[in-house]
């Protein structure tokens, strides 16, 4: 039996969309799976030939403009000017690896270890997320001397052995270590009733106590403070933290994974872990640190990685490199000087109240929520039941792609709009989004 991941086949383009596709794409897809195999997957069932992007902008290759609302790769806005010369100067200069001395690490590390609570003293580098929470999951097992990870039961961490086996968002074909535990995701649409910080906290000490009686010894947990694949779930400020308790409390670490929340997206904080007022031993990031440039970067207490790195060395020959930190220096020094957090924030707060007024209009939108710029609009079969509708939200991605819009979906069945744009995007780009939503929702019937 073929397996579908969830994460990675809920909207793509699949075999059976062939015959819709115009000569040119169809040429393209065929070369692509020709060369690149089997694994790889593409969005929609018209795949877009994306060429050119500029701020929260992309373009096609008949020059068609789209409003990019999903992508945090490139964080501050595709090809920002400040990072574009400061890679290209940088690359005119020198671009090696880590075992020689060099400025550009050090200056990069001051200032990124100034954003961060100051119990988080020390900065290591990789050129992936994966890579990232790879090394956080070592220092976990090694500062606790136990194997055990706790995620939720839609988290995506990476691609790498120890980080897939702790992404059950991968789908049934990709097994879980067997060390690794699930946790439900704090859903506070479906737990309106319940304090959702008790909540949390018990369901985590539920699997501590499991690990124990299945002789695992606990080193921590994993978790995306905004818990992005579990369905964009920010909560109120502060739930997290009793949680967080609970782990400290059995002998463990807590790993903030900041590749999706982290770099001023939620607005309130310039890291997500900072709405729940906790201070992490490990935060990992990746793709938003660089703007599009490979680099990752894992930030902890020092007496966490001591553990590990008094013990052993660790070598990455791309991570850390003068160009990677030239880029990732660049990232910072934009979203200082142009206010991104605060832009975040208010620009955040206006979407998520239009987004509202569709949720009021459409019985279909069961619920919308959001931190920042960073939202998600689940769909529903009815109101009173909660039912998820993941055909109706794969109808309105495709609508929305011919709306010259682009996003996708999240959550464990695939019915929740993920709306992530970077952070270049403006006020002025609130109508094109939902305008679009309403246009598509209305040819639905819904």
């Amino acid at each position: 039996m073929v397996t579908r991941s969830t994460i990675m086949d809920t909207n793509s383009f699949r075999a059976e969309h062939a015959a819709g596709l115009d000569k040119d794409t169809m040429r393209l897809t065929e070369r692509r799976g020709h060369l690149l195999g089997a694994s790889y997957r593409l969005f929609y069932r018209r795949p877009v030939h994306l060429v050119r992007g500029r701020g929260q902008y992309l373009w096609d290759a008949e020059g068609t403009k789209y409003l990019d609302v999903y992508n945090n790769v490139a964080s501050i806005g595709h090809c920002h000017p400040a990072v574009v010369e400061a890679v290209h100067e940088q690359m005119q200069l020198l671009n090696t690896h880590t075992r020689y001395l060099h400025e550009g690490i050090l200056d990069y590390s001051e200032s990124i270890l100034a954003t961060t609570p100051a119990e988080v003293n020390r900065a290591m580098y990789m050129c992936t997320g994966s890579e990232a929470n790879d090394l956080a999951i070592r220092v976990a097992r090694a500062y606790s001397g136990g194997t055990g990870i706790i995620v939720t039961q839609e988290a995506y961490h990476g691609t790498s052995d120890l980080t897939s086996g702790a992404s059950p968002a991968l789908g049934s074909g990709q097994p879980l270590a067997p060390t690794t535990r699930l946790v439900p995701a704090p859903d506070h649409y479906r737990l309106n009733d319940v304090d959702l910080g008790d909540w949390f906290a018990q369901e985590i000490k539920k699997q501590i106590d499991g690990m124990q009686a299945d002789g695992i010894r606990f080193a921590g947990f994993l978790a995306d403070s905004i818990f992005s694949s579990d369905g964009v779930l920010p909560g109120d400020a502060g739930f997290l933290k009793k949680a967080v308790d609970v782990v400290h409390r059995n002998g463990g670490i807590f790993i903030a994974d900041e590749v999706q929340p982290g770099f001023a997206r939620t607005g309130e904080a310039f890291w997500g872990f900072a709405r729940h007022g906790v201070v992490p031993d490990i935060i990992t990031t990746g793709k938003p640190m660089g703007n599009g440039i490979p680099v990752s970067g894992l930030l902890a207490r020092g007496e966490v990685l001591a553990a590990f790195s008094d013990s052993i060395p660790y070598f990455n020959t791309f991570g850390g490199n003068p160009v990677s930190m030239a880029a990732a220096q660049a990232v910072l020094k934009v979203i200082h000087e142009e206010g991104l957090q605060e832009h975040s924030r208010v620009v955040g707060a206006r979407l998520l109240a239009e987004l509202r007024t569709l949720q009021d209009k459409y019985e279909c939108v069961g619920d919308v929520r959001g931190a920042g710029l960073f939202i998600g609009f689940e769909l529903v079969t009815d109101r009173n039941s909660k039912a998820p509708d993941k055909a109706l939200a794969l109808q309105l991605i495709e609508m929305l792609r011919d709306e010259r819009v682009l996003t996708s979906v999240a959550g464990p069945y695939g019915n929740i709009l993920k709306l992530r744009p970077p952070l270049a995007f403006q006020a002025a780009d609130i109508d094109w989004l939902v305008g679009a939503l309403d246009r598509g929702l209305a040819r639905l019937g819904r």
